[in-house]
């Protein structure tokens, strides 16, 4: 079905939401719920079809030309669309950095529209900001660069000179600014508080991966990024909530991410005790999936 599948989409156009996103689904779940042998050639399959490719670049587009939704909270058929759209083309990424596949079409995207979906947002649903943080996650672990997609800077034509860093810190972070690193994790921060499971855990694995970028590019900046003491307050707003444990995959994940960057000044000893407590009393076996990876990576790292 792949083949079909994969030639319908080439024909339609981004408005045709009805068909479109269940047969975007349909290709990701084709990635994702296979072996490694068939994965490679379902790769394949998707990478040589420029006609979906040209498409999935319309449908991406589309993102910022839409009119944001009045209700948040509400999904509808096109947001559902986008959401499909930048899932599979943030696993397309994934895949052909792991198999090397030829690519007979790239994409484009301004990176700043990209970064300004996250710090902004703009009433975005939450399942399409966790989409477009997934994407920014692929990105970001293959330090943009791709040989699918194309990053186009804020006001650059893609093609032209990109304009030229204006320090020796926005070059060592290059493609993003400074500025653009602390409002991303200011919003990140602000994201982290809304309590939403899906999102919270998709917050915390972007600032990790995040942090694991910056630690690359410029170690004192990753650093001071994992100790704002903003983090602090944070974990205190997270633990003063509904549920008061650290149990928590979000809790957990940014709980290892300050561990592993030596925040002492945001997690103490007596708080790593603490989860070590929580942990040792709970059924371990009825633990959420989700909490139960957070939980494996954490005493890893303790």
């Amino acid at each position: 079905l792949l083949f079909p599948v994969s030639n319908l989409c080439g024909k339609c156009r981004p408005r045709d939401s009805d068909l479109l996103q269940p047969s975007l689904n349909f290709l990701y779940w084709s990635l994702h719920q296979t072996t490694p042998c068939s994965q490679q050639r379902a790769v394949a399959v998707l990478l040589s079809n420029v006609s979906l490719l040209e498409l999935l670049q319309k449908v991406l587009e589309y993102t910022w030309l839409r009119s944001p939704p009045s209700e948040p909270a509400y999904l509808s058929s096109e947001d559902a669309l986008l959401c499909s759209g930048w899932l599979l083309v943030a696993s397309l990424l994934l895949y052909q950095h792991r198999y090397n596949t030829e690519v007979h079409q790239t994409l484009s995207l301004d990176l700043t529209a990209v970064l300004n979906a996250v710090i902004f947002r703009k009433k975005q649903p939450v399942l399409l900001l966790v989409s477009i943080m997934q994407f920014l996650r692929a990105v970001l672990r293959q330090n943009f660069s791709s040989s699918l997609l194309v990053i186009v800077g804020q006001n650059t034509a893609q093609g032209a000179t990109p304009p030229q860093p204006s320090s020796l810190q926005d070059a060592a972070l290059h493609p993003l600014a400074t500025w653009q690193v602390f409002s991303l994790v200011v919003s990140l921060q602000n994201l982290m508080v809304h309590k939403d499971l899906l999102l919270s855990q998709a917050v915390a694995a972007c600032l990790e991966t995040l942090v694991e970028y910056l630690y690359v590019k410029n170690q004192d900046v990753a650093l001071h990024v994992a100790s704002q003491p903003w983090h602090r307050f944070l974990l205190f707003a997270l633990l003063n909530g509904g549920q008061k444990s650290f149990l928590q995959p979000g809790v957990l994940r940014l709980v290892t991410l300050f561990l592993k960057y030596q925040s002492s000044n945001i997690i103490s000893q007596k708080e790593i005790s603490q989860i070590l407590q929580e942990a040792a009393e709970a059924n371990l076996a009825e633990l959420p999936e989700a909490t139960s990876r957070a939980l494996h990576l954490f005493l890893c790292q303790v």
